[in-house]
């Protein structure tokens, strides 16, 4: 079962988007642990240096109220959740590897 929520609440534009999940450095080690491959919330706990459980799931749930990532939950016992990049995550990923190719080039050699 994939839980999606509804894509950009209150009709929030991408530029908010983009400065809700650029402006929080949580939620840009989350994302890019999930783009390297780490999808289940135990693993990413762990992942993220310094993140608590609490401020991981409160940007997993932005991050799919945003619609970049989806939930997974698989009937299970125990349940297993598991988190993946949306195609529009992978777009938004896209953009995020412009801008750390920008920084580059502006810190030089």
């Amino acid at each position: 079962m994939i839980e999606r929520q509804k894509r950009n609440p209150g009709g929030s534009e991408a530029i908010g988007v983009i400065e809700d999940v650029v402006g929080c450095k949580w939620s840009l080690a989350v994302l890019m642990r999930i783009r390297a491959g780490v999808h289940r919330p135990g693993e990413l706990e762990r992942a993220v240096a310094g993140v608590s459980k609490k401020v991981l799931n409160e940007r997993l749930r932005k991050l799919q109220r945003h619609g970049i990532l989806e939930k997974r939950v698989f009937a299970e016992v125990p349940p297993r959740v598991e988190y993946r990049i949306t195609a529009l995550g992978e777009r938004f990923g896209a953009l995020l590897d412009q801008l750390a190719a920008l920084q580059r080039e502006w810190q030089g050699p």
